[in-house]
């Protein structure tokens, strides 16, 4: 049975406020309606959204540098013998696609976990790991089971890697100028192979999920269950 958390979608009595629970343009700051039409993916990160392809293509200068560092290390991934249990080397690819498919998904998690509802300031001292076991199956919605979540300290994931970090603290600043609590951090692994997920979060007046005890129940449900349609419960107006 599907745990009784994000199976159905209420819609709150509301208007529809602006809030980073949905993709943002990485240029404009447009946020997503995926009713009306659906952001692109950077081809080469996997990470980076955008709104459209004069946006896409304005923010390449800046964008160049840390893209081009997440491609190569993917790349590099790919051409290494991951181990006896992760044998195929198209791992990384279907890594990011996974991270991709299940942004919303993850995200939500990610808020639940660190509780930042009630605790925003969790955001600058925490993160979410997420652990993958991969399943070698045809379809790509079930290559990826949930195997662990740990909350870890966000220096488990900026220290490793200064442009990765440089790139977070970026999104940080961006989006404490425009009211928001910062950037929730998402690790994503499966083996030996990672990929790093940044959430610019609104404060939480402003978000109407509801908090959930549930989550790694409801991150499993979805993931292992091959569903792509998760979205949040919001029955509130304000936080």
């Amino acid at each position: 049975m599907a745990p009784a958390a994000a199976n159905y979608y209420s819609a709150p009595p509301h208007a529809h406020q602006k809030q980073r629970g949905y993709r943002i343009c990485d240029t404009c700051g447009a946020v997503e309606n995926p009713v009306a039409q659906k952001f692109r993916l950077c081809g080469g990160c996997m990470t980076t959204q955008y709104c459209s392809p004069e946006c896409q293509k304005s923010h390449w200068p800046s964008h160049k540098t840390i893209c081009q560092h997440t491609a190569a290390q993917m790349s590099g991934a790919k051409q290494q013998a991951i181990g006896p249990a992760y044998p195929d080397e198209n791992l990384a690819k279907y890594l990011r696609k996974f991270t991709s498919t299940h942004s919303s998904l993850l995200g939500w998690a990610g808020f639940q976990a660190l509780q930042l509802k009630r605790l925003p300031a969790n955001i600058r001292q925490s993160a979410l790991l997420i652990e993958l076991s991969y399943n070698a199956h045809a379809e790509s919605l079930y290559r990826f089971s949930v195997a662990n979540t740990h909350i870890v300290s966000r220096t488990y994931v900026t220290s490793h890697d200064p442009l990765v970090a440089a790139d977070i603290s970026r999104r940080e600043e961006r989006c404490r100028r425009s009211g928001g609590i910062g950037t929730l951090v998402i690790l994503v692994q499966c083996g030996g192979i990672s990929q790093v997920m940044p959430v610019e979060v609104d404060p939480p007046s402003k978000i109407s999920w509801d908090s959930r005890d549930d989550w790694p129940e409801v991150l499993r449900h979805f993931v292992e269950s091959g569903r792509t349609d998760f979205k949040p419960i919001s029955t509130t107006a304000r936080g």
